[in-house]
């Protein structure tokens, strides 16, 4: 997530809470006041958003990175701004009318940059109370970024006020999404999918919802009697919709592997049954859809705070998986990624620090897999671990604890320690950080959507897009 960038005084005695002024009377040649700030994403986008100006430069990571920058970079009046904020809260601080300001634009500022923002004295006009401050913005490897020079009317009289409270701004994603993937998905063709035991309303209208916009075609899997019955009490319609009645949850769940056996469905939809009773029959050794993977669950989120969807693994399956297991995990989340449209997906392996420490497996497990992925074991992505979430999603976090990565702070794929740590991450965004997710379950012959039913029609609607996805990527050959 983009960190909340920061402004610390270098004038001594300051207040964050107070801003003050110095009058022209109180201020000689050579005076100087600095701010400090790390620069984030979302102080680009809302520049922008201020601004008007889009350039794909500032704003497009796959654009910025065939440039010759080889990356996002700030606009260059954003810098402009930050000098004016050490004008008119510093030196001279409230009061100053800025009258000109030249700038060079010496290198360019990227996100994560620490600039270090500083105005100097360097003529004053007694006749007209005027100002000319040298100008500059360093970076934290000391090279300056920005140079320039300013004109002020200083104040003549003193000012010292409260700091006024701004506004909170929160950043959101355009809400589009889902009708681009529903568009994008539409043109694949409807997949025929058996819906296991649709017994409430929720699920029932759920499988109906995703056959009204185009994305499968249901066979419902459950007692026919008791099918009718919830259709008729939620006003449903279940006229030309293929039943295959079966007495009970369990049954439901065992017609529909072996509907997938006979070539008759190409995913599974998980109903009002339980998780276990379905994948029970799933992963059974004597006619179940086991292939040579670990069968994991993926998330596919978006959330405001990050640019792009990413994914969670595992989240939902494997509670406490081995080594072994996580290669798998990765493995499907890889090829996920690669059905979604991500060429290279960057995998973080996700720990408590990232410090390979030999009382933490997480952490030795994390190092094993990238070095499974250095000799091959594990193609199609870009691993990088052990890695603090925080070092994951953020490129100013992975910086300041001096990580060099491709992968830090611009993750496609998160990978978690356990089912624990990985249920309450998804959770904790979706309720706390305004998420959109979808679910899947890879690793097994077909794709399978495990619904739950705190889950909106939009998360239905684009787990169920996400099959068709995977089943059209892999065009029918085993998971």
């Amino acid at each position: 997530m983009p960190d909340t960038a920061t402004t610390t005084a270098a004038m001594p005695g300051d207040e964050l809470a107070i801003v003050r002024n110095r009058t022209f009377d109180e201020i000689a040649i050579g005076d100087s006041a600095t701010i400090e700030r790390t620069l984030g994403k979302q102080d680009i986008q809302l520049f922008a958003l201020l601004s008007g100006d889009v350039n794909p430069q500032h704003l497009d990571e796959d654009f910025a990175a065939a440039t010759r920058f080889q990356g996002v970079i700030a606009h260059g009046m954003l810098g402009g701004a930050l000098i004016s904020a050490v004008l008119g809260t510093r030196l001279p601080g409230p009061g100053t009318i800025y009258l000109g300001q030249t700038l060079r634009f010496l290198a360019p500022v990227r996100v994560g940059d620490r600039l270090r923002i500083s105005v100097t004295v360097t003529a004053r006009d007694e006749a007209r109370k005027r100002l000319t401050l040298a100008c500059a913005c360093a970076n934290q490897d000391g090279t300056t970024v920005i140079s320039g020079e300013a004109e002020v009317q200083a104040p003549t009289e003193r000012v010292e006020r409260a700091r006024t409270t701004l506004p909170e701004v929160r950043m959101r994603v355009g809400q589009d999404g889902m009708q681009r993937l529903l568009s994008h998905v539409r043109p694949l063709g409807m997949l025929r999918m058996a819906v296991v035991h649709p017994c409430d309303a929720l699920s029932l209208s759920g499988a109906l919802d995703a056959r009204e916009a185009g994305l499968i075609d249901p066979v419902l899997v459950a007692p026919r009697a008791r099918l009718l019955a919830v259709a008729q009490q939620a006003g449903l319609d279940l006229a030309g919709i293929a039943i295959e009645d079966v007495p009970h949850s369990h049954a439901a769940a065992a017609r529909a592997v072996a509907l997938v056996q006979e070539g008759r469905v190409q995913a599974l939809m998980k109903g009002s049954l339980h998780t276990d009773e379905l994948m029970a029959c799933v992963v059974a050794s004597q006619g179940g859809l086991r292939t040579k993977r670990r069968v994991s669950h993926c998330f596919v989120m978006q959330t405001p705070a990050y640019p792009r969807p990413f994914i969670i693994t595992d989240a939902a399956i494997n509670i406490a998986p081995t080594l072994e297991h996580k290669a798998d995990i990765v493995r499907n989340a890889i090829d996920l990624a690669h059905a979604i449209g991500v060429a290279e997906p960057r995998v973080a392996i996700l720990a408590a620090v990232e410090t390979v420490t030999a009382s933490m497996p997480a952490t030795l497990d994390a190092a094993a897999l990238c070095k499974m992925a250095d000799r091959g074991q594990i193609t199609g992505g870009l691993l990088d671990g052990p890695l603090a979430f925080d070092n994951a999603v953020s490129i100013a976090a992975a910086r300041t604890k001096g990580i060099v990565s491709e992968v830090a702070g611009r993750a496609d794929i998160l990978v978690v320690p356990d089912l624990e740590s990985g249920n309450m991450l998804a959770k904790q965004l979706e309720y706390l950080g305004d998420a959109a997710s979808a679910g899947i379950v890879l690793g097994a012959r077909v794709p399978i959507v495990l619904t739950s039913r705190a889950d909106s029609r939009e998360t239905r609607l684009a787990s169920c897009a996400m099959a068709v996805l995977l089943a059209h990527h892999y065009q029918g050959a085993p998971l």
